[in-house]
């Protein structure tokens, strides 16, 4: 623990930090407590799954983050003077860099070739999950700002008193994102595709946004991801069942297998997910000849649908466009969301109407001269994603009069 009056910004009026060795080291209700972690939203924020206490629980329980798998939780805990909880912040001791969406090897490889030792190194974020997102996570009746800069000083005197090579935040928001450039960490951004639901009524609505030809290649290309006699169905809740899971789990290991060489999530985390968040899960779930085929997972927050792992056992023509982005752009008009995040990465996402979208991080670096490399390729990084991301924006499908600026 830390010692209180140890680090100035994070010891103010008898505040503390102290590392937690998991999510059981924090109750429910304290955990909830905080912004954007419980469907009933605290100071306005929209609840994200991936902040839920029983997501990350459920990560730590199956085995899925553990020291034992390279992410050994060391979660954040900002106490007053009574031990009451006021903040946090998801985060994990590594011993590699998999798992994170957000690349940074050849920083290890620089290192590590000069005599240093980049592992272990502080990652806060969740893992798997390359979803943006709260990540200086505050009780919702406190004073945001001010919490969050504490926790931004704090997380990097954490990373001093463990004497780790760095402190790194992923996927995150604005107001996080504004906290951790004032305490002196280095800015990195890179690249998404987003839905946004322009409060369309159907998918017809939405297509009617699109060039012409743009509209027929989509309507064909959903015909023909069906064409071969496949049903699509929409499982949530009491949906899922542990038949449906070990449908799914073959298609996750099946293509995670070939794809990844080895997939991050194991059986138990499915089931421990569907129990505890079923109402927050959609599975996506394709069935030819009375058996299921393929198949996508995504969790449903306040306002935002999220794409996550895919998988089949049989290839279709265009399927995985199906059931990864149109369904759950037919989902997110249902049901009112009004973003369907699809995950990292994905050029082709542009074409089904998927937005270009800047995402954030932000790294604290102990060792100077590391420090100042990295800075100096972020700079020209930024400029690289900054230009791609004008690029795309006149490679879009909509018609001109329905082209949107790049969502920040």
């Amino acid at each position: 623990m830390m010692q209180r009056g140890e680090d100035g910004d994070a010891s103010k009026a008898g505040q503390a930090i102290r590392v937690a060795g998991s999510m059981n080291d924090f109750t429910r209700q304290e955990w909830e407590n905080l912004a954007g972690t419980a469907r009933e939203s605290a100071a306005g924020i929209a609840y994200n799954p991936f902040l839920s206490y029983d997501f990350l629980k459920s990560l730590e329980d199956s085995g899925c983050a553990t020291a034992r798998t390279g992410w050994q939780a060391s979660h954040l805990r900002l106490e007053d003077a009574e031990g009451t909880l006021l903040g946090a912040v998801p985060a994990y001791l590594k011993s590699h860099s998999q798992g994170e969406y957000v690349f940074d090897h050849g920083w290890a490889d620089a290192f590590e070739r000069a005599g240093g030792d980049y592992y272990p190194k502080l990652q806060a974020s969740i893992p798997f999950t390359p979803a943006t997102g709260p990540r200086l996570l505050v009780r919702g009746d406190l004073d945001a700002t001010a919490t969050k800069s504490t926790l931004a000083a704090g997380l990097k005197a954490v990373a001093v008193r463990l004497g780790v090579s760095s402190a790194h935040v992923t996927f995150v928001g604005d107001q996080d994102l504004c906290a951790l450039n004032e305490a002196g960490y280095l800015h990195r951004t890179d690249q998404q595709f987003h839905f946004v639901n322009d409060n369309y009524l159907n998918y017809e609505d939405f297509l009617a946004t699109l060039a012409s030809r743009k509209r027929k290649a989509l309507r064909k290309e959903r015909r023909e991801a069906v064409a071969s006699g496949i049903t699509i169905d929409w499982l949530t809740g009491s949906d899922l069942t542990e038949a449906v899971w070990d449908d799914f789990f073959a298609f996750y290991m099946d293509t995670g297998g070939r794809k990844w060489g080895r997939p991050y999530l194991n059986r138990r985390f499915f089931s421990l997910v569907g129990e505890r968040m079923g109402k927050d899960i959609l599975l996506v779930m394709a069935q030819r000849a009375g058996r299921y085929v393929a198949g996508a997972i995504n969790f449903i927050g306040g306002d935002t649908l999220y794409g996550r792992n895919w998988g089949c056992i049989e290839d279709h023509p265009f399927l995985h466009f199906e059931i990864c982005y149109h369904q759950a752009i037919d989902f997110a008009i249902e049901k009112g969301l009004r973003v369907v995040e699809a995950g990292a990465q994905g050029e082709h996402k542009l074409a089904r109407g998927y937005r270009p979208v800047t995402t954030h991080s932000a790294h604290f670096i102990a060792h100077p001269g590391l420090r100042n490399a990295v800075a100096d390729y972020l700079r020209r990084e930024r400029q690289e994603v900054a230009q791609t991301s004008e690029l795309f924006q006149h490679h879009m499908p909509f018609r001109k009069e329905n082209q949107q600026v790049e969502r920040e």
